[in-house]
């Protein structure tokens, strides 16, 4: 992809912000200069190789996305910056009024940055339309349990749950589903564009937006009416600038050309900066995961292939199970940054256990391909099975390529399998994906809330996020059941046996379990305070 660079400067004066200001606080560091900072409320520089797809809400379920909305649009409940418990946001009062009835009651006088009322209309106007649109990569798999909305007056809002005592639905309000969108700026069925949203000013968070350039540069500038939870933001202005390449996002970050630096950067730069005195690196929870996923359509064997076997379709993914050296994947690739992963709840959740780590390969975390080839000879397979296999370079950081030529190297080792690899650019990545384009494929999941259920409802529940035709009831039934168990010893155990029975099919293959990073310069403050188990990279808390 190319695309013009756009200087910092100039776009900020574009904003209405002062160039001088700019340029006192983001210009390349010199010598004695490193731990300088500007004035209170001097503007802050962010850099990204993340992409947005859309900031319509009902279309958009990546980080790169929620990013920008996180910061513009209202939500009912969030959580504060150290915390990942749900509290009323622009909510005066969230509670459950009866098993299935969650009630929001809304702070008064509330206004969208167009000077529009905000109010419960907009509320069920949001979910109303999450439901209806429900996008393949959208986020409205999250609503699983929702009924219906009603908003009996201007500050009511009563959700109708589908089942009693849902331990999960105020943290969802907190989700990439959360965000309250202007009933009169968005379309109610279809998608509303970047442009229609930004001159509709359809904006009531922390932040609006000045100047927006998609995938080059946003221009972000405080919203003097915010009145929640997260209280007003430390600078008047921040900047995001959009990266085509990690090195280039490490040089300006190092250069003092840009302040803070997320998402993403190589381990082997990260380890180098770690002993850059001009930076500070960030490392907080370990929420992020990284899977290999399989279309059980379309993969060898699959539903839909020329050679349908429910049986070899198994065997295959077992096969690959085995063949899997998660150790060298953290260790040679990411440096220790990623640790391996065998499950699909990470490692610190409640619940969280690791099935694959004896069931597959050496019983120890290491592989197996005597044990592979035998799983492969078992179900009659004639070898090598030719895997064609997809992974992205930019949305999932720059050590993919590495990371997917090494998983290629495995898979391939005793000749089992022959695997085809294809790169693809993210925004035509998470088209495709669910277009069942790719037999096998990278996918990373990125927690939307700290439970549990986040990382098993939307993937393997009903009408799941993957849309790669996995569809197993006792699982379902399981996924559901946990969600509304009030009792927490019964819950965790409900979560190990969800873990347990994704094990025996292997609809995706976990591999590493990673960290949020972040690299800043000395005189920039509280990316500590965004670094927690919400998830949540909120610009609000940062300054200089």
């Amino acid at each position: 992809m190319t695309r013009k660079k756009w200087g910092l400067r100039s776009v900020i004066a574009v904003a209405g912000v002062s160039v001088v200001a700019l340029t006192a606080c983001t210009g390349p560091r010199g010598a004695g200069t490193a731990t300088e900072a500007g004035p209170a409320g001097s503007p802050v520089a962010l850099g990204t190789t993340d992409k947005v797809t859309f900031l319509d809400p009902a279309f958009s379920y990546d980080s790169g996305s929620f990013l920008v909305m996180n910061q513009i649009y209202p939500f009912l409940l969030n959580s504060a910056p150290g915390s990942a418990n749900p509290k009323p946001d622009i909510a005066e009062s969230a509670s459950f009024t009866a098993p299935t009835e969650y009630t929001v009651k809304l702070k008064p006088g509330l206004k969208w940055a167009n000077g529009t009322d905000l109010d419960s209309k907009d509320v069920k106007f949001t979910f109303d339309r999450q439901m209806t649109i429900n996008d393949a990569n959208g986020p409205a798999t999250l609503l699983a349990n929702l009924g219906s909305v009603s908003a009996p007056d201007a500050t009511t809002v009563v959700f109708k749950l589908k089942s009693a005592n849902d331990q999960t639905f105020a943290r969802v309000l907190t989700s990439p589903v959360g965000p309250i969108v202007d009933d009169s700026v968005f379309s109610p069925d279809k998608a509303s564009d970047d442009a229609a949203i930004i001159a509709g000013k359809s904006f009531a968070g922390q932040f609006t937006i000045e100047l927006y350039k998609k995938n080059e540069l946003i221009a972000f500038k405080k919203n003097p009416d915010y009145k929640g939870l997260l209280g007003p933001a430390k600078s008047d202005s921040v900047t995001v600038k959009y990266y085509t390449d990690s090195n280039s996002l490490k040089l300006d970050v190092q250069q003092g050309n840009i302040d803070v630096a997320w998402r993403s950067m190589t381990a082997t730069d990260i380890d180098s900066l770690k002993r850059d005195d001009n930076v500070q690196v960030d490392i907080g929870p370990h929420g992020e995961l990284r899977h290999l996923a399989f279309n059980l359509n379309t993969m060898p064997f699959g539903a839909a292939s020329s050679a349908p076997d429910a049986a070899k379709s198994l065997a295959v993914r077992q096969a690959a199970a085995d063949l899997i050296d998660r150790g060298a994947l953290a260790n040679q690739v990411y440096k220790g940054m990623y640790l391996p992963a065998f499950s699909w709840v990470p490692q610190g959740f409640a619940g969280a256990i690791e099935p694959l780590k004896e069931s597959s390969g050496d019983g120890k975390g290491g592989p197996d391909a005597e044990k592979a080839k035998k799983t492969l000879a078992d179900a009659v397979i004639q070898t090598p099975v030719t895997l064609d296999l997809a992974y992205n370079p930019d949305h999932y950081g720059p050590s993919s390529a590495d990371e997917y030529a090494l998983v290629k190297s495995q898979l391939e080792e005793g000749g089992l399998f022959k695997v085809n690899l294809q790169s693809t650019d993210w925004v035509t990545y998470q088209k495709e994906r669910v277009k069942d384009t790719y037999p096998l494929y990278q996918l990373g999941w990125f927690p939307d809330y700290s439970d549990a259920d986040n990382y098993l409802s939307p993937l393997f529940g009903a009408n799941n996020f993957l849309k790669n035709h996995y569809d197993n009831k006792d699982v379902q039934v399981m996924i559901e059941e946990q969600r509304t168990t009030t009792d927490a010893a019964a819950r965790t155990k409900l979560i190990e046996d969800i873990q347990r029975a994704v094990a025996q099919d292997v609809p995706t293959l976990p591999l590493l379990q990673g960290a949020q990073v972040v690299v800043s310069g000395k005189g920039v403050k509280g990316v500590k305070d965004t670094l927690d188990a919400s998830f949540k990279f909120r610009l609000g808390v940062l300054s200089k």
